[in-house]
Order: C-alpha cells, then structure tokens, then sequence
C-alpha cells in the first residue's frame, strides 16, 4: 500500500432524506449549495429570498418546487425539515430563533459567520439548546479536499510534532454590497475561513496577534482590509494567516495571480498545497515525510473541488447527525470558539496586542 492509498477527500453520503428549505438566492447558494445538493441527492423542497423573483428564477433553474414570498413564510412551511440559511449576517439570527420556534424544523445550517458579535453567537447556541434543536455552521473550509487529506496525515503521524503552518490568500471574494454597511469586513467574513480551518487542523490556539491595514483598492470605508493573524497553540506551534482580498492591480488588462496557498512544517516532513477555488479547480496538496513515504514528494489526486463540493460534507453531516439523532460534525458550541478567535483578533486590533483566548468568556 502507498502513503496515499487510504485517503478520503470527500466524505461518503449516508443520509440525503430530509427536505431543505433555502433561504438566500445569491451566488453562494445558486452557485454551490444548490449545485451539491443535486448532486447529492439532498431534497430541496423550498426556497425564498429577500427577492421573489431571484429566486424564482434559481427555482426554475434548480428544480425547486415552491418559492415563498417570504423567508418567515418558507420557515413556517410544515414540509420544510432543514432550514439552509445564505443571509447576511445581521439578519440570520432572527431567522434562526424563528426557526427553533418550528416544531417542524429539525435542523438549521447557518451561514458563517454565525452572528457580528460573539454575544449573540453564544445566546443562539444557548437558544438551540434549549429547543432542543441541531444548529450547525457552514464552515465549509473544513470540508475542502487538501484540508481532509491534511486532517488524515496530521492524525496519522506523518509530519511529527507540528513546528510551524501558515495560509496565504491573495485573491478576490468578491464582497457582498452588505457588507458595505458593516464594521467588521475581513477578519469576521473571510479570515473567519482560515482561523476555523487552523483550529479544525491542530485544536485551540492560546493566543492571537492580529494586524490590519486598510486597503486603497477597496472602494468603500473600512479598517480591516488586509489582515495578517498570528496564533500561539499550546505545543508552541506558530500559524500565520494572511488575507489579502484584493491581490494586486485592479486595472483593465492587468493579468493578476490570484491564488491561496498553505503549508504546515513538522519534525518528520512537510505538506504544502493550494486551495484551488480562487481559479475554479481543485486543490492541491503533497508532501514529504521520514515516516511514510522514505523522504519522497508525493501528491494524492482529486477529481473534486471546494466549490461546489465541500457543501455536500456540510449538508450531510448534518443530514445525519437529525436523522440518527447524534451531534454534527460542525456543531454551534465548537463554531462559538471560532467566533470567540474573531473576536480575539479584532480585540487584538483595537488594543495593539497579543490576546489571549482564556481572556474571551464564551461560557
């Protein structure tokens, strides 16, 4: 057997029965969770957004059987199971507490980040609690394909203690107009990937440093444009994340290289690859080690991409965990902590400091 055999990229299928009810017509979910689903097989029975006609047209599109007027009104459908949230933030919590009020509803996916502020992700983990309900996060990050086979490698040994890692963005998300009228830009929408993909990776860091500048290429007020988080874990490993989410000249004709790229140093070898969504194909990944693969370069291969494909691993652990009654893969109380790391690095901002995560009561 090869160092690569036994690697699961995407995670298999086991539950595609419950009907979903989307609520969000914008590129995120016409493009990526609507795409997984059919592929999945995942029943979509209802969508609505703040347009009827945009999603009436994405129904058409997808085959989706009903459009509400309303997300209220798609929430109080009786045939709706799972509710698929893709909404700004300010307005995704009101639609989340009226979901747990929906003896019908039995799982919600959220969009990250959860919530602006970390006191209203902890009272919507405290009010699914006590629904009783499954509140799950799409941190979908965690479902790209080199950060499973990463996971797999890290868990198995391969690279020894892990000394150093790091991820570096230079491409362009293209920001919602909503965002426009937020605080907050690129640590809470788009770090939020990085940060949650690092702890899903080696655990809870102990401390962050944060950095930011604002960035002249971006047209609307702001503080946070660039970022560049530094985190302290407790073996000592050192991580670095940077986010830049312009990437160079905005100018006609100049030919950018948008790219987003990642490493992780240990005692035994080193894995390095790239996150393939900024250029629409799939991700990369290889690595060295004295453990299994006698000092050589290899590279698992991939058919599948981050998007659209990481949104089926999102919806099905989900899709399981109501259907066995068992707890997510990607559950509220985990996603609290990556919000307390938000909140950390923008405390880090405003004081001009490294912040410690004990500082940060999420309980």
């Amino acid at each position: 057997m090869s160092a690569t055999d036994d690697f699961v990229p995407d995670p298999p299928v086991r539950t595609n029965s419950l009907r979903i009810g989307a609520i969000g017509a914008g590129m995120i979910m016409a493009e990526c969770h609507l795409a997984a689903y059919r592929q999945a097989g995942f029943p979509v029975a209802a969508i609505a957004s703040r347009t009827r006609s945009r999603a009436e047209g994405v129904a058409a599109r997808w085959g989706i059987p009903k459009v509400h007027d309303t997300p209220e009104a798609l929430i109080a459908d009786p045939e709706i199971e799972i509710l698929d949230i893709a909404y700004p933030p300010d307005q995704q919590p009101a639609l989340i507490r009226a979901a747990l009020a929906q003896p019908h509803i039995r799982g919600i996916l959220a969009q990250k980040p959860l919530s602006l502020t970390l006191a209203e992700a902890i009272a919507l983990r405290d009010a699914a609690a006590a629904a009783g309900k499954i509140l799950s996060v799409n941190q979908n990050m965690r479902y790209d394909q080199s950060m499973r086979v990463l996971k797999q490698i890290l868990d198995r040994g391969d690279l020894g203690e892990i000394v150093f890692a790091q991820i570096d963005m230079h491409a362009i998300p293209h920001w919602q107009d909503f965002l426009k009228a937020y605080d907050r830009l690129t640590l809470s929408n788009m770090s939020v990937h990085h940060l949650d993909v690092l702890r899903f990776l080696f655990g809870d860091p102990v401390e962050i440093t944060t950095q930011c500048r604002t960035d002249p290429r971006t047209t609307f007020p702001h503080r946070d444009g660039i970022t560049v988080s530094t985190l302290r874990f407790p073996s000592g490993l050192l991580a670095v994340s940077l986010e830049d989410v312009w990437s160079g000249p905005r100018e006609p004709g100049y030919a950018d290289d948008q790219h987003i790229t990642w490493r992780v140093d240990g005692t035994k070898g080193v894995a390095k690859g790239t996150i393939g969504w900024p250029t629409g194909v799939p991700s990369t990944l290889t690595f060295a080690s004295t453990v299994s693969t006698g000092g050589a370069w290899v590279s698992p291969k991939w058919d599948t991409m981050w998007f659209p494909h990481a949104f089926i691993g999102v919806m099905e652990q989900l899709q399981h965990a109501v259907a066995t009654g068992t707890e997510p893969a990607l559950t509220v109380a985990d996603n609290v902590r990556t919000v307390a790391l938000v909140e950390a690095g923008y405390r880090s901002i405003a004081e001009g400091r490294t912040v410690k995560l004990s500082d940060i009561a999420i309980n």
